[in-house]
Formats: C-alpha cells, structure tokens, sequence
C-alpha cells in the first residue's frame, strides 16, 4: 500500500516559459486514495502541471499542497526526493541492466535482504508477474513493462504517483486491457493517483474525477459522467465526446432547433443559442422526428456514421448499428432521445447549422 496516501491541491498555479504563459491560474483537487485523470489537448499546460507536482519545476505563482503540507509556492519549495512523489513515464522506462526484481528493488530504502526480497514479492504478486522475477526488462512484453514500471513507482511506497500517458506507447487492444489492470492495482493499493493523458474514453473509464484542462486552466473537474452529461461550457463538450451542433433559441428552458423543441438540461438564459447533442441521442424514427434525406452512410465495424440533410438543409450525422437499412438517397426521420445541452451563442457568431464536430 502507499504509505500514507495523500490529498493533493493545487491553488492558482501560474506558469510561463519566457513570453508563453503556460498555466494560467490552474485550481485542482485529488482526494486522497482516489485517481484523477487531467484532460487535455497537447499543448495545453498538462504535462507542465505534472512536472510542477513532481518538483522539476516551479510555480510562477500559486501553490501546491501534498497531505496538507506546503510543497510548493508562497515561498516554499520542497525538493523533488522529499515528496514522496512517483513517477511513472510514458515508456516505462526500465533499468535494462537489472532484473524485473532489481528494477522493483530499486526505489526501496532501508530494508534488509530479506525484508526487500518479500516486498519485491508483494509487489510481483499484485501486479500479476509472479515467477518473472529473474527475466531481463527486453524478454517482457510492452505491457508486462508497464507493469513493472508501475510495481516499481509503487514499492517506493509513494504519497502521490503521477502518470504521464502511460499507456500511449501499446497498441489499441493492449492498451485497453493494462489500463484497466492498473487501474485495478491503484485502487487496491489506495494510492492517491493523477493520470496525464489526451485519451477522453481513458480518463471517462477510469478516473473518479476529470480535470478538464483547456488553454493552461482547469475548464471543469466533476466525475466522468457530469464532465460528459453536463459539461461547463462548449469548448468542454467539444472536447469530451462528439457533438452535433446546430444554432437556435432557447426559450423558457427549451431549445428550438432544424431538428424540433427540446428540453435543455443545465440553465441557460432565454436567446440564441448553440444547442449541443450527442450523436447517440440521434436516431431514426419510424413516425416522428425531423424529415431528412440520407446523403452518405460510412461503415465503421461496431457502427455506421449516417449523414443526413434535414428538409431545411441541415446536415447532422447519426450513428446506428451496421445492419441499419438505409441507403444513399432515402427519405428518413432523425428522433431525438433525451434532454439537450445549450450555451450561448458566441459574439459575433452566425446563425447557421454547425453539423459535426469531433470532440
């Protein structure tokens, strides 16, 4: 288990590299033992937040706080060894002149032979690579890798680990089963965890919360299902999941669209309004819904992508099951399941149909 996992927070942290502000005033909070996956766009600050909580760099302003105790920041600044902060990189990162065991080993302080060797053993044992104590770091697989590079972060009993894109380097199938495997071990072992990553169905599926991180400051920090359901702002919805945007009103909280009058689900005020829905609440309808006419179909394994042209001349794209039977050039309905997502209409923006955008 860590040793005494720690909440961590983060206060008005600014940053800048000569002229380029970085981090503009980023707010965040991990409770203890939980995992928090900052979220973002390369470029957005995410990697510069990591290095300032690990202590390789310094706040311009702001502070940071580790189990309540000043890390960083109003005048203090602990050393990156007295953290008590882990790290585990992108590529794993191994020791290539050790053992699995050695690598393991490696992080643990004032343990006798014995004692360290049973410790090596716990953590072989959690992270399902017992008997491979003995193998070379190039005899393992990528993600038995990872693994060990997680094993090794844990052993030097952490307050906090960091993990910066751990898994962007397996391929897609892999990648999915060690992520949640890992995830798996980070709760067992209540370790105070904050995953890096650009990857939104990862963050969604693994974290308790989501920090939103756009343009160097935190957009939103809420469990995976409100970051997504109820997002604070368009660039948010933008960024989390897909979105079929089109321009309207909203009035007395009903958005009225190409595509009908719908209930909104957070409070926006009476106006023009981009009205946000997500491709999975778009279906066709037998009887109702707006009329359309299909004007491609793209095929996509698990679904199809259809792309459909209202009777105004709205395009919208809908996703359905592979066996769904339409054709290029058919006359259909597109239903509306659900409540819908509004924001006011930027300044200077045009009321037209914004179709598609991919978060």
């Amino acid at each position: 288990m860590a040793e005494r996992a720690a909440e961590v927070t983060v206060a008005g942290v600014t940053k800048s590299f000569g002229a380029q502000r970085v981090l503009g005033g980023v707010d965040l909070r991990v409770p203890a033992g939980t995992t928090t996956a900052v979220l973002g766009p390369s470029g957005c600050g995410k990697t510069t937040l990591l290095r300032i909580l690990a202590g390789f760099e310094e706040p311009d302003s702001g502070t940071v706080h580790i189990g309540g105790s000043p890390v960083a920041g109003a005048g203090r600044s602990l050393p990156a060894h007295r953290r008590r902060v882990g790290l585990m990189p992108q590529e794993g990162a191994l020791f290539p002149h050790r053992s699995v065991a050695g690598n393991i080993a490696f992080g643990m302080n004032g343990m006798g032979r014995a004692e360290s060797a049973a410790a090596v053993q716990h953590w072989l044992e959690l992270v399902g690579l017992s008997g491979l104590g003995d193998a070379r770091p190039d005899q393992l697989s990528g993600g038995q890798q990872q693994r060990v590079a997680l094993a090794r972060a844990l052993a030097a009993r952490p307050r906090v680990l960091l993990l910066d894109e751990p898994f962007a380097a397996l391929d897609a199938g892999l990648r999915v089963r060690v992520r949640e495997d890992i995830v798996a071990i980070l709760r067992e072992s209540q370790t105070t965890a904050i995953l890096v990553t650009h990857d939104q169905g990862e963050a969604l599926s693994l974290a308790d919360t989501v920090a939103v991180v756009l343009t160097g400051t935190v957009a939103q920090q809420a469990a995976p299902a409100e970051v997504y359901d109820r997002p604070a702002t368009l660039a948010v919805a933008r960024f989390v999941g897909d979105t079929v945007e089109l321009t309207g009103d909203v009035r007395a909280g009903v958005a009225h669209t190409a595509l009908g009058a719908h209930p909104v689900r957070t409070g926006t005020a009476d106006g023009p309004a981009v009205v946000v829905f997500r491709p999975e609440q778009l279906r066709l309808g037998s009887d109702d819904g707006a009329v359309g006419t299909l004007t491609a179909r793209r095929f996509y394994g698990a679904q199809v992508a259809l792309h459909v042209r209202l009777a105004d001349g709205t395009p919208v794209v809908l996703h359905g099951p592979p066996a769904t039977a339409v054709q290029t050039g058919d006359a259909l309905r597109v239903h509306v399941d659900g409540t819908v997502l509004a924001y006011p209409l930027p300044a200077g923006g045009q009321r037209v149909a914004l179709g598609e955008a991919g978060g």
